[in-house]
C-alpha cells in the first residue's frame, strides 16, 4: 500500500500548525509595528500578512482581485506582479481584518482537507497553483514552507525571535536542503564530479554532486572527501536558502575549497 496519503496528510498537519503559529504571532504585533520593513524588498509586516491572506484566500476558492500595483520594482515577472496585486488589494485593511482573513480561509481549507483527504500526490493542484504546473504534493509541501518563512520574516523585522524548532521549521529547512543539487549544477554550474556536503544542525547531512551530464544529484552516502562542506545552524541556513540575508559572520563554517564554499553561499537562495 502506498504511503502517499499519509505523507500528504502530514504536510496538511504541518501547514495547519504553521498557520496557527503565524496568526498567534500576528496577534502580538504592536500597533506601530505593522509598517516595519522586512527582509523582503518592498514589503513591510502588513504586506507579508496581506500576501499570506491572498494566497490562502485563493486556496479557499475566493477570486483574485485584479488591481493596479503602480511603481513596484520588487514585483518582477508575471508571478511577482500577480503576487503584488494581492498585497495592494489589501493595503487598506486593518491588522484584524488581515488576521481574520487568514484564519477564516485556512479554517475553510483545513476543514475541506480533513473531510476529503488528498490521496494522489500527482493530481493537479487547484486553481492558479495547478495552472503554473504544481501538483498536489508540491502545493501541500510548499504551503507550510511559505507560511513559516513569513513568520520568520516578521520575527526578524520586529526582533521577536522564536519558532525555530517547530514542525514547520524542521520541514522548511529540510525541504530547502533538497535543492542543494540544483544549486550546485544549475545555479553554480559546478564541474562534473564536484561534491558538496551540507550539515545543518538538527538535520541529517545532505550530499549533492554533479553528474557527467551536468545534472545535480543527491547522494545517499557521505563521501570521505567532499569538494567542500558547509556547516551551519538552521536559522543561518534558512535565511541563505530563502534569499533573505547573509547570516552573521562566523555562523557558516566552510571546510574544503573555500572559493567553492563562498560561491555556494552566493547562490544558495532558491525561493522567489
Amino acid at each position: 500500500m502506498s504511503d502517499a496519503p499519509e505523507k500528504l496528510s502530514g504536510y496538511v498537519g504541518v501547514w495547519w500548525e504553521a498557520v496557527n503559529d503565524f496568526t498567534a504571532l500576528l496577534e502580538k504585533v504592536p500597533a506601530d509595528g505593522w509598517d516595519t520593513p522586512t527582509d523582503l524588498p518592498g514589503w513591510d509586516v502588513h504586506a507579508v500578512a496581506a500576501h499570506t491572506g491572498h494566497l490562502e484566500s485563493l486556496l479557499a476558492g475566493h477570486d483574485h482581485e485584479d488591481v493596479e500595483i503602480g511603481d513596484a520594482p520588487h514585483a518582477r515577472g508575471m508571478m511577482g506582479q500577480f503576487t503584488e496585486q494581492g498585497v495592494v488589494a489589501r493595503r487598506d485593511r486593518t491588522p484584524d481584518e488581515l488576521i481574520n482573513e487568514i484564519r477564516s480561509c485556512t479554517t475553510a481549507r483545513h476543514t475541506q482537507l480533513l473531510a476529503d483527504p488528498p490521496t494522489d500526490p500527482a493530481a493537479p493542484a487547484p486553481g492558479l497553483f495547478g495552472a503554473i504546473g504544481w501538483n498536489t504534493q508540491t502545493l501541500l509541501r510548499n504551503r507550510p514552507l511559505d507560511i513559516w518563512m513569513h513568520e520568520q520574516d516578521v520575527r526578524r523585522a520586529l526582533d521577536m525571535p522564536g519558532g525555530m524548532d517547530s514542525p514547520a521549521a524542521r520541514h522548511s529547512a529540510g525541504y530547502l536542503a533538497e535543492s542543494l543539487g540544483y544549486v550546485l549544477a544549475k545555479k553554480l554550474k559546478a564541474a562534473p564530479g564536484t561534491t558538496v556536503l551540507l550539515e545543518v544542525e538538527g538535520h541529517e547531512p545532505v550530499v549533492a554532486t554533479v553528474t557527467d551530464e551536468g545534472r545535480g544529484q543527491l547522494l545517499a552516502d557521505v563521501p570521505a572527501t567532499p569538494s567542500v562542506a558547509l556547516r551551519t545552524d538552521r536559522e543561518s541556513f534558512v535565511v541563505l536558502a530563502g534569499g533573505r540575508r547573509r547570516p552573521e559572520p562566523g555562523r557558516v563554517e566552510i571546510l574544503g575549497v573555500d572559493v567553492l564554499g563562498q560561491q555556494l553561499l552566493d547562490h544558495l537562495a532558491v525561493t522567489p
